[in-house]
């Protein structure tokens, strides 16, 4: 059920999930580089959304969602360098991992492994913006706005973290 507000119609967090969770799991993925992280990520969000619908002005909704994604991976990115963990030992008894469903599996190989390795190799300062320009096609004025940086810093982020890819790539 949306909510109206004035002229537009503000979707309600259970269609937020449905029609908009591959959107926000594609993002995700791109940004985490690995599924885990991915869905960790989608939960935060959704969780995120829900609270801040009561406040969503409409507009451009999946670019409230980008935002909120990026923000939400660069908040966990924070948190992780001031509390490094450390992975537990690979033992097959304890974790049965189930698989995840077509339509996951579908956008998370829409590039190719290789470079979604390399991405994920990339420093979180280049890997979020090269993301969001060449494989979620923002502008560098909307990554300028999303990251809240001056568009020159974009624009050098975007030009490092391209050469860093070509670099490993050849």
């Amino acid at each position: 059920m949306s909510v109206e507000t004035g002229v537009a119609t503000v979707p309600s967090w259970e269609e937020v999930a449905e029609t908009h969770g591959r959107f926000i799991y594609s993002l995700a993925y791109r940004l985490a580089g690995n599924h885990h992280d991915a869905q960790d990520l989608v939960q935060e969000v959704l969780l995120r959304v829900r609270r801040g619908l009561i406040n969503y002005k409409p507009g451009n909704f999946e670019g409230w969602l980008s935002r909120i994604t990026t923000n939400a991976f660069l908040d966990r990115v924070r948190k992780q360098k001031r509390r490094p963990t450390q992975k537990l030992p690979d033992d097959p008894d304890r974790v049965i991992e189930g698989s995840p469903g077509a339509d996951i599996e579908m956008d998370a190989h829409d590039l190719p492994d290789h470079l979604q390795e390399l991405l994920a190799q990339l420093q979180v300062e280049y890997r979020v913006p090269v993301v969001l320009k060449d494989v979620m096609g923002y502008s560098y004025e909307e990554i300028a706005t999303y990251l809240d940086v001056p568009i020159g810093t974009v624009r050098s982020r975007i030009h490092r973290g391209r050469s860093k890819l070509r670099k490993a790539l050849t």
